[in-house]
Formats: structure tokens, C-alpha cells, sequence
């Protein structure tokens, strides 16, 4: 697989799989956040983030990681792989603290310069709600998508682990050959 599409609710892994994959496989990796802020917080035009969508996702090869769900159709249409993190809300809650904790004043290394990592009550409670809003979206695009794309719902951080393994090693076996 060669361009991949990984989404998934607030604190699920996005952006650590999106690396983790672009290493194991040598592939490029995109973060939406790069996408969809310019530094300071400030979101780009939409015209401007098509744009820049569109340019990543016309290459060979890519890792794009995020929730921008109104090129969800346009990603998909170049995806050969859709990778959906399904972790439960507690957990994703609970890994979003933690990030805060950790780069709090920062800039993580999956946001543009310029965004230093703070926490809202009203990204709080997009992240509680994005079960009920967004995820039967990707539920439903994925089962559309079934038949060209391959697909992965991933429920546990066990099963993150074991799919990045497994890419891995598959990975390197095909450049041993």
C-alpha cells in the first residue's frame, strides 16, 4: 500500500501511526493540523486547504492522517488504504489530558510552528461528541469504499500495535526480494 488514509476520533493515535507507518513503509507523511492551521491558530481559507489536499494526495505515495471530514471523499477516492482508529472515548479523553500535560505551551511535532498545545472546553467537547457526529460518517464511507479500498477499524491500542507489526514486517520482506 502505498497511499494511505488514516482518521480516527481526538487522542486515537492519528498522528503517532501516521509516523510510525511512514517509517515502516518509507512513505511520506501528511498531518491535517499542517493542513488546516497556520501558525497562531488560525485555519486556512477552505479553497486554500482543497488545494493543499489536493496537491499531497495526486502523488504516488502518501500517509495523510486527519479528520477533515469535508475531503473525506476526495482523500478516499486516492486512498489505497483506509485506516480507521476506533478506540474507545475514555481512552481517547484520557490521551488527550496526557498530550496536553506534555507539550502544554508547546508546539507538538504534528502542528505547524506557531500553535503552541492548549486545550479548550470547546475542543473537549468536539472530542466527546465526535462518536455521535462523526464517526457513523466514516463507518458509512468505509462500507461504500469496501470494494476498492482496504480497509482497517482498529478498536485497541493491542491492535494499533500488532497492524503497525505486521506492516513492518511485511514491508520488509517485499525489499529483501
Amino acid at each position: 500500500m502505498k497511499r494511505i488514509m488514516i482518521v480516527g476520533g481526538p487522542g486515537s493515535g492519528k498522528s503517532t501511526l501516521a509516523r510510525r507507518l511512514g517509517e515502516a513503509l518509507d512513505l511520506p507523511v501528511f498531518h491535517f493540523d499542517h493542513i488546516h492551521w497556520k501558525p497562531g491558530w488560525t485555519p486556512r481559507p477552505d479553497e486554500e486547504k482543497q488545494a493543499l489536499v489536493e496537491e499531497i494526495i495526486a502523488g504516488e505515495t502518501w500517509v495523510l492522517e486527519g479528520n477533515h471530514s469535508r475531503s473525506y471523499v476526495l482523500r478516499m477516492a486516492r486512498a489505497e488504504m483506509l485506516v480507521f482508529l476506533d478506540l474507545p472515548r475514555r481512552l481517547r479523553m484520557t490521551r488527550l489530558l496526557r498530550r496536553w500535560l506534555k507539550y502544554r505551551g508547546r508546539t507538538r511535532p504534528d502542528l505547524p510552528e506557531g500553535c503552541p498545545e492548549h486545550l479548550s472546553l470547546e475542543f473537549l467537547r468536539w472530542s466527546w461528541n465526535w462518536d455521535r457526529a462523526k464517526r457513523p460518517t466514516v463507518l458509512r464511507l468505509a462500507e461504500e469504499s469496501a470494494d476498492r479500498l482496504v480497509i482497517h477499524i482498529l478498536r485497541s491500542p493491542a491492535e494499533v500495535q500488532q497492524f503497525v507489526e505486521d506492516a513492518g514486517s511485511r514491508s520488509a520482506r517485499l525489499r529483501t526480494r
